[in-house]
């Protein structure tokens, strides 16, 4: 067996992370959880640790008012230690702080500037207000989420998290790489628009050679295609079918005892409409845990629909430890699992001593 080693794959790596909301803060966990030092820059007066007790997990927390020069001094000095920095404010912001790339990587060459934004550093919109929906609209994504009539907010997760934060962790772990080979650090410029039209790349490859349309619920992945969507159950509840594959349909089929010589045509999306409604009437006479029950175990390509509340203690979240108990509060473990250099939820720091134990840790 492997031997482990304790701290994470990316123990010894110093972050500096300035207190945002979002995507940003999301990133800082990640790295954190796979081993990074964190150091949150909170606003003086402002801590974020009550207000994003998950998100900012993993930190160490020192309060400073920025637009006070001895506390941008002492930024500076940590900047001259640290990997890399994290920031999610408008484009502009960093620069009158006098904490712009150009000033922080003339103290230190090898520092990966990591910017979150949404709009991205250049554009038209660049300065413009914005959430998560606004970016996700302009990628085509949003258009394409939701019923026939109407686009469905996707929460945030399209953007902030997939197409910001994931983005970002991927450019900021690439830039190091580099940096480490060269001594080179640079920005990266990570815009949820961006990552957001990113995520989309099968469907407009899809769209590009005729095999998608631009149209909600029309094609087989959206919702239209009786083999792929959720069905209500006799006691609420909800069950998630994907049988896209003609073997799993096949399964589905002979699990649910289905003779009918339509449903042989899967492919044919004028059926579609007709062999859903007969489904849903299928899957409405019994409760979720029939449907468990009977498909559980199978290839089918099934899954219940759980809840938040259920999800710590659905089977197959309990027996991979998917959630772990930490601060008190019950929430997702790290992701993903590593065979020599285990993840593990590091504890949050605002004590000055521990904070001050860790600057003198990177020399500062």
């Amino acid at each position: 067996m492997s031997e482990q080693k304790t701290g994470g794959p990316l123990a010894g790596v110093r972050v500096v992370e300035f207190a945002g909301i979002g995507p940003a803060p999301f990133c800082g966990m990640l790295l954190s959880d796979l081993g990074a030092e964190v150091l949150l820059i909170d606003r003086a007066g402002q801590p974020t640790v009550a207000r994003d007790a998950v998100t900012c997990r993993g930190r160490h927390h020192l309060a400073l008012d920025l637009k006070n020069p001895q506390s941008v001094e002492q930024v500076l000095a940590i900047v001259g230690q640290a990997d890399m920095i994290i920031e999610g404010f408008r484009p502009g912001v960093m620069e009158r702080l006098g904490l712009g790339p150009d000033v922080l990587r003339g103290i230190n060459p090898r520092l990966v500037y990591g910017r979150m934004t949404g709009w991205g550093q250049t554009g038209p919109y660049s300065q413009m207000a914005g959430h998560d929906l606004n970016y996700i609209a302009t990628s085509g994504a949003l258009h394409a989420i939701g019923r026939a009539d109407r686009p469905i907010p996707p929460l945030n997760l399209v953007g902030d998290f997939g197409g910001g934060a994931l983005y970002l962790a991927v450019g900021l772990l690439a830039a190091l790489h580099h940096a480490k080979q060269t001594g080179e650090g640079q920005v990266v410029d990570a815009a949820i628009c961006d990552g957001a039209l990113s995520l989309m790349s099968m469907m407009y490859g899809y769209l590009n050679d005729g095999r998608w349309t631009d149209s909600r619920e029309s094609n087989r992945l959206d919702g239209a295609a009786h083999y792929y969507d959720v069905y209500e159950c006799a006691d609420g509840k909800w069950i998630s079918i994907a049988s896209i594959e003609p073997q799993f349909y096949g399964r589905l089929m002979a699990l649910l005892e289905i003779a009918d010589p339509e449903f042989r045509d899967q492919a044919d999306p004028a059926l579609w409409p007709k062999l859903k409604a007969n489904l849903a009437a299928r899957f409405k006479a019994e409760p979720q845990s029939h449907w468990c029950a009977l498909f559980e175990g199978t290839d089918v390509c099934f899954a219940p629909v759980l809840s938040m509340e259920e999800a710590p203690h659905g089977v197959h979240n309990k027996a991979r430890e998917a959630f772990v108990e930490h601060a008190g509060m019950m929430q997702p473990a790290p992701a993903p699992r590593f065979e020599r250099t285990p993840s593990a939820i590091q504890a949050s720091q605002t004590d000055p001593l521990a904070v001050q134990a860790l600057l003198e840790r990177w020399g500062v």
